[in-house]
């Protein structure tokens, strides 16, 4: 992973739910998180603010891949709006962004969760980002 981050140290936030960039090149990514007892709900489901979590993480990922080494883009979450259409209880997730379009620091972004081994979509989500200054450049800014 260091490899996909250049260097980047991995985030609190990604200890604490354990997923892994998987992929990561211009206006696409995907993370996998495997699925155990601190991400499901008082039903045993993934709870949704998990799910969300991942949709805004990716979708994230998907807007600010920086291919020159020491330096990184970065966005903040305008919207999000998210729509739930399955439940996971155990396996792997599989979420995956793509960038749409948008302009030089305003970007649109559309993301989806399936599950790994059944490939159904369960969850999707589309937002709004603005670039952080200096991450509107491809180049990025130091790390």
């Amino acid at each position: 992973m260091d490899d996909l981050l250049n260097g980047e140290p991995e985030s609190g936030f990604q200890r604490l739910l354990g997923y892994a960039v998987s992929r990561w090149e211009e206006g696409e990514a995907e993370l996998l998180m495997s699925i155990d007892d601190r991400h499901l709900n008082r039903a045993g489901v993934v709870h949704g603010g998990v799910l969300v979590a991942l949709l805004d993480t990716i979708s994230g990922f998907s807007a600010t891949y920086c291919p020159f080494p020491g330096r990184v883009r970065r966005v903040v979450t305008l919207s999000l709006s998210t729509s739930f259409l399955g439940q996971a209880r155990t396996g792997t997730l599989v979420a995956t962004g793509r960038l749409r379009g948008g302009g030089r620091k305003i970007i649109g972004v559309a993301a989806e969760i399936r599950h790994g081994d059944t490939g159904a979509l369960i969850a999707t989500s589309e937002g709004m980002f603005k670039y952080r200054p200096g991450s509107e450049n491809r180049e990025g800014t130091e790390l």
